[in-house]
Order: structure tokens, then sequence, then C-alpha cells
């Protein structure tokens, strides 16, 4: 049974009021927008009346509202405060592995269909139903790959946050092993501390957790994996974010790695990619990110891909390519904010690496 420290409580309850209060605030401007643009139709024609029937008539210049137009607000406004409460009490939970077959002209033979499987921005501060986060661990390690990274933001700022779900994760195992690096939450930069030596040690233990999970936590350095003979070089930076911290060093990750190896950057924050990694000296075959939960909210249909993350985010949820160079920017394992999701769904991401085949 999951035991909740008590912080972990009122967090969780916290998010609970707040996620509630935007709810009702959405649901009521959405009401109050229908019924105010009657408002203002009701006023121009209340206007031309009385500027072309003055005088000549006993009844009210400017019409009633109209009945028609209350119940358009209301189910209009139904539409917010219903999916608002799917999120909240379904869709935070509803995990959804997406797929994706990548094709390299240099990819070692050795290596032709390995598999990865990323999660990120779990956010343990914020879970609320361990039946369900258990649910979508076991989704994980369904996919049996051959490489398991968690690509950031663990906690919301305490590394106490992720105490109670820690035997959760630490079930996660790869043949290749478990890598992670650190998200701009994880330094623990939106509290206030009592000094900054706590909130250096807070860091340190985050960092001890991930270790005890049986995660490798890569700081600014890199790692090689071989397979009968042939590798790869894995690679991971602290964050690097356009707005947000800026702690990661691509230089130092390199440092060591043969500039024809086969790369993979585990990178918290897309915008290091789009701002650095895709147009670098050094081929970056593959850059894994999170960060921007798709703003756990929006649309993404086979046809239609929105959501608020575009005003911020060249590149917030998929794929993305350039300069032959892939991004993969995973949509959240986790909510942060407001507690529950719409339309942008939990993911599990499962990537195959694939050697193009000589024509």
């Amino acid at each position: 049974m999951l035991v909740y420290p008590v912080f972990g409580m009122r967090n969780a309850f916290t998010y609970w009021i707040l996620s509630i209060f935007f709810t009702l605030f959405v649901t009521k401007l959405v009401f109050t927008l229908v019924l105010f643009g009657e408002d203002i139709y009701r006023l121009i024609v209340g206007m031309i009346k009385t500027v072309f029937n003055s005088g000549t008539s006993d009844k009210p210049a400017k019409p009633g509202r109209r009945k028609f137009m209350s119940q358009l607000g209301l189910a209009l406004a139904a539409i917010p405060f219903a999916s608002s409460l799917y999120g909240m009490i379904i869709g935070k939970y509803d995990y959804k592995v997406h797929r994706h077959t990548l094709f390299f002209d240099d990819l070692p033979e050795e290596f032709d269909g390995f598999t990865i499987t990323q999660i990120s921005d779990v956010h343990t501060g914020t879970f609320d139903n361990a039946e369900a986060v258990q649910r979508g661990i076991d989704m994980i390690k369904d996919q049996k790959s051959d490489l398991f990274v968690f690509t950031g933001d663990l906690v919301n700022n305490v590394a106490d946050e992720v105490e109670p779900w820690m035997n959760l994760f630490g079930q996660l195992r790869a043949p290749f092993g478990q890598f992670s690096v650190l998200g701009n939450h994880d330094y623990g930069d939106y509290m206030e501390w009592e000094s900054e030596e706590a909130k250096v040690a807070n860091l340190d233990k985050l960092k001890k957790h991930h270790a005890d999970m049986g995660y490798r936590l890569l700081l600014d350095e890199n790692i090689t994996l071989e397979k009968n003979g042939q590798k790869i070089s894995l690679l991971g930076v602290e964050n690097w974010g356009d707005g947000f911290i800026q702690k990661g060093d691509l230089e130092k990750a390199l440092n060591g790695v043969d500039k024809d190896s086969f790369k993979i950057l585990l990178s918290h924050d897309p915008s290091h990619w789009q701002n650095i990694v895709n147009t670098h000296p050094s081929n970056i075959h593959l850059t894994l990110s999170g960060h921007t939960h798709g703003m756990q909210m929006g649309i993404e249909t086979p046809t239609m891909k929105w959501s608020p993350s575009e005003l911020r985010y060249a590149h917030w949820a998929g794929l993305a390519e350039a300069n032959s160079r892939y991004l993969y920017v995973n949509r959240g394992f986790g909510f942060l904010g407001f507690t529950g999701r719409v339309g942008i769904w939990p993911e599990i991401t499962v990537l195959e690496l694939r050697k193009k085949a000589v024509a």
C-alpha cells in the first residue's frame, strides 16, 4: 500500500483545489462570453431602433434576451466543464504508447532494430493514484525495450516527493540499462529554501534517489553502449532551456566521443535542440526531450495537432527532423499545475532504430 508523506497529500489536495477553480472559471467564462456576444447584438439593435423608430412605438427599443442564447451558452460551457472533469479523473492516467521507427544511414548494423522506451516529466509530487501509476509502469515493462531512458522532472521541487513512488519506478529495467537526466523542476528553483546549503542538499538527495531506483543519471557526460563489438554513444546533459535554467554543457558531454560515433542525446528541454543541437558541428543523430507536457490540453487527431504549447515551442510533441537529425519530444508521463489532461494524454514513447537499406 502506498503511504503519502504529509506534504504529498497537501500537494495533491492543493492542485485539486486549483484545478477545480480553473475548471469553474473557464466554464463561467465561456458562458459569459456567449451572453456578452448577445448583449452586444441587443445593444446594436436597440440603438438602431431608437434612431429610426423614435416616438413611433411603445415597445422597448432594446430586444430581450433570447432563451435560445442562454441554452447555447450553457451547452458550450458544458464542453470545457465535462472535458476538465474527465481529464482530472481519467485522462491524466490514460497512458498512450507512441511508436516510431527511425532510419539512419550510419547506424551500426548490430543496433539495427534496437528499441528505446522513453518517459519524461513524471512530477511525482502531484500523483494521487498508486494503482493508476502502476498500470503505467506495467505498460512500460510490457514494451520489453533494449534501453530505458527518463528525460527529466522527476519531482516538482523537493526530493522527498519521489520517495513514495520509488518502488514503482524502480521496477523498470532494460537489457542495456536505465539512464536519466535532470529537468528544470529537479533543481528546486521554484520554491524558497532556508539556505543555499539546503537547496544543494535537496539536489544531492534527488541524485541519490535516481541511483537507488537503478537509473544512471547523466550529468554532462556520456557512456558507450556496445553490442557484439559495435558501439553507439549515449549522452546526457543537465537542463538547458530557452528562458529556463541553462546548466547543460554539450561540449562537456561530448568529451571523448568519437566524431563519427552514432550519438543519442538526452536533454530535457526541446529548445536546446532548436537552439544548439541541430546545428552543432558534431552530428547528434537523435535527441530525446520532454518538458512541454503539450500543455496537458489540446487536440490531436490523424489530421490535426494543436496545443497552446505551440505558442512557445516550435517542437512541442512528437517527432521533428532538421539537418538529418531527429528530435523526439515526449508529452510527459505525469502532470503539473492542472491536475488533469485533456486531449494530450500521458505518453510512453517506443522508438525503434533501423539502418537504411543500401540502394
